[in-house]
């Protein structure tokens, strides 16, 4: 095994990406040893997560968006154990939205993300979800249904603008739906619009749902938009007018938080749907080593 050595998991609609072959053979002239495999179906990273550990890869390039990154991530904190200390991911952007990239302040061009193969990895956190694991934010209530009811279609023409073209669209669907929230020191209950538990900033497209959000402090941040009768009415009139919202949230910092509700309750978990009428969030401090830029807004100690 050489230290220059790491294998690239590409999502597959970004195999014919000539910005990524090049970046590639860039950094193989630089003297890295660099693999690259592409997903064809559902599963496929995390299978290919296990065959490069196995064939000696210590450094795992997650090519495409939140969901892919998700997986990829995924797949390395529950790996073999002997491989925990030696192990480290990096971030090559590839997605729609690539909200977790964009708040650690990962470049979106692919040379320069691979870049970062040469920078010393950060512990960060990983949230964990009834042993669902997520990097970035699990959504609740309006916006993830934007991010679930959003097609494929729509983002290829109008990228991670699209989200907001279908919230928009969909604002006559505005419904809030009952949670009832519990941690330390922390109790909310009432009826929601939209729910962000974050170990990042972003969803959705570049929305900051958790403004606050460090990615190495061992916390969830909890961002939680209430939904009496007259917000509704509110929220139209600030989105129509161009003001922002950030005030009307109600916010929290907590190891772990569990979610009640009455009707089971749609969750998006990085592009993972996930329901349920009892849910735990908390967090795995320090699970994952990523290369992430030394001034990264996400770490706490940058």
């Amino acid at each position: 095994m050489t230290q220059h050595k790491a294998l690239l998991i590409l999502h597959g609609k970004q195999a014919l990406n000539e910005e990524v072959r090049a970046a590639v053979g860039a950094k193989r002239k630089e003297g890295w040893q660099l693999e690259v495999r592409v997903t064809w179906e559902a599963h496929d990273a995390q299978r290919l997560v296990c065959e490069g550990l196995a064939a000696g890869h210590r450094k795992i390039i997650a090519g495409g968006g939140d969901g892919t990154l998700r997986e990829i991530a995924e797949a390395l904190v529950l790996a073999d154990s002997r491989y925990k200390d030696e192990i480290s991911l990096v971030l090559l952007p590839m997605g729609t939205a690539n909200d977790f990239a964009r708040a650690a302040g990962v470049p979106m061009e692919a040379k320069a993300a691979l870049d970062l193969l040469d920078v010393a990895p950060s512990n960060v956190d990983v949230g964990d979800v009834n042993g669902q694991l997520f990097l970035n934010m699990a959504t609740g209530g309006f916006g993830s249904q934007v991010t679930a009811n959003t097609s494929e279609d729509l983002k290829k023409v109008l990228g991670a603008a699209a989200y907001l073209f279908t919230g928009l669209s969909r604002f006559s669907e505005l419904r809030a739906a009952y949670g009832e929230l519990t941690g330390p020191d922390f109790h909310w209950r009432g009826d929601l619009l939209a729910l962000g538990i974050g170990n990042g900033r972003l969803a959705g497209g570049g929305h900051v749902l958790c403004p606050g959000a460090l990615a190495d402090d061992g916390l969830l941040d909890i961002s939680i938009l209430p939904a009496p009768q007259e917000v509704v009415g509110t929220l139209r009139g600030l989105v129509e007018g161009g003001l922002g919202i950030d005030n009307m949230f109600v916010r929290a910092r907590l190891p772990w938080v569990e979610l009640k509700s009455t009707q089971e309750l749609g969750i998006n978990l990085d592009g993972e749907p996930l329901s349920g009428e009892s849910l735990r969030f908390s967090i795995r401090p320090g699970a994952l080593r990523v290369h992430l830029p030394a001034h990264s807004p996400l770490l706490g100690n940058a």
